[in-house]
């Protein structure tokens, strides 16, 4: 029994004293850390799922995304096949022609887009987005089809039955008549649901985003055109006029041969995207934007006419975004990232400082200044929500610096190393602050950053006698 009490006596004893014990007890803790840390994370995620749900319930209401392509001229043709029949009781080879209906699209000689665009913040709780109204001046011209690409007969077009026809991704935002003015008459458009397209439904890229995402697009067609309108013997000039609500952003699609878009705006963060950008370099003022672009049929990879449906010309659109950018829960899921780390040298700095002072510190104590550790990403999000993402970072920082080092001032009995965990605290929250904002130099500065701490922590354990342990 005596031995049992002597051999337990050995281990306790290890367990207080032992260089090796103290590391195994922290790691431990470290580990442990690892599952709040962890649950900050699933927060972090959780809150921008509810900003992004109340974002799109707002912009769903008002309208969304606007992207419009057209107008674009269809023509109607006849094609002919020739069907072979055997005549079981002539015993003779017959011929039968089949006759049937296509369509051809013809997209403007001339294609001007003037659009003037007035977002407005909505507001829902604590989170916010932008949506705006805008009125849509579309003109142009029509130079006659050509359909020598197939070597179709005059007398097989069927011009009579010809339409116009105007697709965009925001239906429920028209808020006005729209008509077209082509030529000498005005044609109304009506809403169309069929299959006409190729490949009507894509995926598109969002460049707020920053990925691939569905947008269906909705046909406006007219009633059937004039013969007199059409562009049999001379160009044709039309103009529209569309006043839309939308959110998010609003492009076009540069389908005429020379396309023309002017687009004004009293937003003052402009975020231009899309295959072209404005060529005047003089776009963005103080008091908003005035971009213009200019896109010719040599610049973009698609003819003026398709015989095989509507082609899918989504990702050859440009435009503007009128996202406001909210990034407080990314840079805060990057800090969160860092948590590990900054876990894991806080303890280190303890633990040195325990080596070195022959000073007791309880693993009780360690898992507290951990959690008061895991605190700080807690306090960094909430604040964000109702501030700037500076400014709560400060504060959460400062917060937890001060409990910190207040704390172990109870624990270490002198103002020497409390001091020096309170300085080591601010400089690595500040390292982190300053990775997360950069981008380009994100990695250089981490990887200086650490071998500088490294170099220090070595320098520090220099004199530590890791045989005695």
């Amino acid at each position: 029994m005596e031995k049992v009490n002597e051999q337990t006596g050995k281990f306790g004893k290890w367990l207080k004293h032992s260089i090796s014990a103290r590391m195994l007890m922290v790691g431990l803790l470290i580990l442990i850390l690892l599952i709040p840390l962890s649950y900050v994370k699933d927060l972090i995620r959780e809150r921008q799922y509810n900003q992004k749900a109340v974002i799109n319930e707002i912009n769903q209401k008002w309208g969304g995304e606007v992207l419009l392509y057209g107008p674009m001229l269809k023509v109607p043709y006849k094609t002919y096949k020739i069907k072979h029949i055997y005549n079981q009781a002539t015993k003779t080879n017959q011929e039968e022609t089949i006759e049937s209906i296509r369509y051809a699209y013809f997209f403007p000689n001339q294609l001007g887009i003037q659009t003037t665009v007035n977002p407005q913040q909505k507001k829902r709780g604590i989170y916010e987005t932008a949506v705006y109204g805008s009125e849509i001046n579309i003109n142009g011209n029509f130079t006659k089809p050509d359909f020598s690409e197939l070597d179709i007969q005059e007398k097989d077009i069927l011009w009579e039955k010809s339409k116009l026809i105007i697709e965009t991704s925001n239906l429920k935002g028209v808020s006005s008549l729209v008509e077209i003015q082509f030529h000498k008459n005005k044609y109304a458009f009506e809403s169309k649901y069929d299959n006409d397209h190729t490949n009507s439904n894509g995926d598109v890229y969002d460049a707020n985003a920053r990925s691939y995402s569905y947008l269906n697009l909705h046909k406006l067609e007219s009633k059937s055109i004039k013969k007199e309108d059409l562009p049999l013997e001379k160009a044709v000039e039309f103009s529209l006029k569309m006043n839309v609500n939308g959110s998010k952003q609003i492009r076009f699609i540069p389908v005429g041969k020379e396309t023309n878009v002017n687009i004004k705006s009293n937003w003052t963060t402009a975020n231009f995207l899309g295959e072209y950008l404005p060529y005047n370099p003089d776009k963005i003022k103080e008091d908003g934007f005035d971009a213009k672009w200019k896109v010719l049929d040599i610049n973009r990879p698609f003819p003026q006419q398709s015989f095989n449906g509507i082609p899918n010309l989504k990702k050859y659109a440009f435009g503007v975004n009128f996202m406001i950018p909210v990034d407080q829960y990314q840079k805060s899921e990057r800090s969160a990232k860092y948590g590990f780390l900054v876990i894991a040298l806080t303890f280190l700095v303890f633990f040195l400082i325990q080596t070195m002072s022959k000073i007791a510190i309880h693993p009780f104590q360690y898992l507290m200044i951990g959690i008061a550790l895991t605190m700080f990403y807690t306090l960094l999000i909430s604040i964000s929500e109702h501030s700037n993402f500076l400014k709560a970072y400060i504060i959460a920082g400062t917060a937890v610096v001060v409990l910190i080092t207040l704390y172990s001032k109870s624990i270490l009995k002198t103002f020497k190393f409390p001091m020096f965990i309170g300085i080591s605290l601010t400089a690595l929250y500040t390292f982190i602050f300053i990775i997360i904002q950069l981008e380009s130099y994100a990695l250089l500065v981490g990887s200086v950053g650490l071998f500088v701490i490294l170099a220090s922590v070595m320098y520090a354990s220099r004199k530590i006698d890791w045989q005695n342990g």
